[in-house]
């Protein structure tokens, strides 16, 4: 219980950077608007040509290829710039919206080629061979899993150090082995808490939208489109603070300083180095 605590003390810490620096906020927003028109764009072959349902045949690679390498840029992109942004914050500094711009353009080369990384990986793992049972899946979402555990912290290092994508990938697994404690539950913990506040959430919107459709359809749908907005609003939230966290894991355990806000003994008991 009390490494909880402590997780969810250093949550209330991200959050009072989001609240010193709600310019943050525009890098997921961003991010998200670039996603689905990437999503659009690619939508006709994802869904007639069945890209991933066919097996390793050249055309779905090629197509499953560019529809993650450009769905990952994007991501990977905006995902610096907040990053870098709240480094900046984490360590005294005042950023803006083109400080953070500047910085993903900064190390735009790195983020290309882990995206190119990150699109190969992905489609591995999405493609579905002649074997598809239980065990092939079981064995791809556990590859997955440990995917996104050992890249965990590849943004805020390649946003920080002069490393190519695999040297990125590499420094993040080893920090993360570093700190393979209150981190995950932090994490854990993000995923969860938005996902009990999204759930109950979307329970009342949906008994106030069907309250409203009894005085009137046209008002249950204006009613409708504010609460689905709200709800974008959650998750755009939930994606600067899961940003802020990985920035402030990544600061204490490449340099075991404390940063701007946060407690030195608090983060030495949450991500003491193992």
């Amino acid at each position: 219980m009390e490494r909880f605590a402590r997780s969810w003390d250093l949550i209330k810490a991200c959050f009072g950077v989001l609240r010193d620096d709600k310019e943050l906020l525009l890098f997921p927003v961003l991010s998200g608007i670039a996603a689905i028109m990437v999503l659009a764009t690619f939508a006709l072959p994802l869904v007639f040509a069945r890209v991933f349902d066919n097996g390793f045949m050249p055309f779905n690679l090629i197509v499953g290829f560019l529809f993650y390498l450009c769905q990952y840029a994007v991501i990977f992109f905006f995902n610096s710039a907040l990053v870098g942004a709240a480094l900046i914050r984490l360590r005294g500094g005042s950023p803006t919206f083109s400080d953070g711009i500047a910085v993903a353009w900064q190390h735009i080369g790195p983020i290309l080629g882990y995206a190119a990384i990150a699109a190969t990986v992905g489609v591995l793992l999405k493609m579905k061979g002649k074997r598809s049972g239980f065990v092939a899946n079981a064995v791809r979402s556990i590859a997955g899993m440990a995917w996104t555990l050992s890249t965990f912290l590849v943004v805020p290092v390649l946003v920080s150090q002069k490393l190519g994508p695999i040297d990125a990938i590499k420094e993040s697994a080893g920090l993360l082995k570093k700190t393979w404690g209150e981190n995950l539950i932090g994490t854990a913990g993000l995923w969860l808490g938005f996902g009990i506040i999204s759930f109950l959430y979307v329970l009342a919107s949906l008994v106030l939208v069907f309250a409203a459709s009894s005085v009137s359809t046209a008002f249950a749908i204006a009613l409708a489109v504010v609460l689905a907005i709200g709800l974008l609003l959650i998750g755009i939230v939930k994606s600067a603070i899961s940003a802020i966290y990985a920035a402030v894991l990544y600061r204490y355990a490449a340099d075991g300083q404390a940063p701007d806000g946060f407690d030195a003994q608090q983060l030495e008991l949450a991500f003491g180095r193992k």
